[in-house]
């Protein structure tokens, strides 16, 4: 029997603020957008969040609005960023009601599912590996958000501010950021919860990263490739090969 849909009131959404330059018409605003939306929840909403804040950039200073909504100990997670606060706050509510609306559906599709058995591991001579790309630009905040939707443990990443490959992945108390080279006189990403590794990534080919994921049997290996220098994520895939993720610009040489 499905839950009868508990929505939380204006008054119950918690919003933290970062930075100034946040009017208390906009802190309203989030609010009351928040509320509503909890509205297309599946299941009851325990508790609503929103930060608003300043985040540098490059080119100047970009105003952002992030929301978590907790259905029933499920975290729908939503970020915006735009010139303004009011327009984050618009783009953040368009983007919450997609991801509650896809969570229903979801939670509705699951209903009475078992679920499938995992694909018989090949023999370890018959493994392969499997490439894939990704051209996906982000802030770490953004990539936290978009591994959480995906429901991934790990995302390989072109961080936009920087224009560096990048790999978040969750921690026992919240996320950790891994650059190919890392930068500590830039920004800190603005979630709190995320954590920055001083360490650069090694220089391997993939054979050499095949070899250390299995010597060291941790979930992946971020690597830079050492023909291109892009960056590469080598990782075990469920049905037992090896997935390669690499960026969209891998081809480049450096001069």
């Amino acid at each position: 029997m499905r839950h009868r849909p508990i929505a939380l009131d204006a008054d119950d959404v918690q919003v933290r603020i970062r930075g100034g330059g946040v009017r208390a018409a906009d802190v309203r605003r989030a609010r009351h957008t928040v509320a509503d939306l909890t509205r297309l929840a599946h299941e009851p909403v325990l508790g609503a969040t929103v930060k608003l804040a300043a985040t540098p950039q490059v080119a100047g200073e970009q105003r952002t609005a992030e929301a978590v909504v907790d259905v029933q100990g499920r975290l729908i997670r939503a970020r915006a960023g735009a010139s303004s606060t009011r327009a984050a706050i618009h783009l953040l509510g368009d983007r919450l009601r997609a991801r509650l609306l896809e969570s229903t559906r979801d939670w509705e599709n699951r209903r009475g599912r078992h679920p499938r058995p995992p694909h018989p591991a090949p023999p370890a001579g018959e493994r392969r590996i499997v490439r894939t790309c990704t051209a996906a630009r982000a802030v770490p905040d953004e990539a936290a958000v978009d591994m959480d939707e995906l429901d991934y443990d790990f995302l390989l990443f072109t961080e936009t501010a920087t224009g560096q490959d990048s790999v978040i992945y969750r921690t026992g108390d919240g996320y950790r950021l891994a650059q190919l080279d890392p930068r500590p006189d830039l920004p800190a990403p603005t979630c709190a919860a995320i954590s920055v590794s001083p360490l650069p990534a090694p220089r391997l080919t993939a054979g050499q990263a095949l070899d250390r994921l299995e010597l060291t049997g941790f979930p992946f290996v971020f690597f830079a490739d050492s023909g291109t220098g892009a960056g590469c994520l080598l990782y075990r895939r469920d049905d037992g090969d090896y997935g390669l993720v690499t960026t969209a610009h891998e081809d480049r040489h450096e001069g």
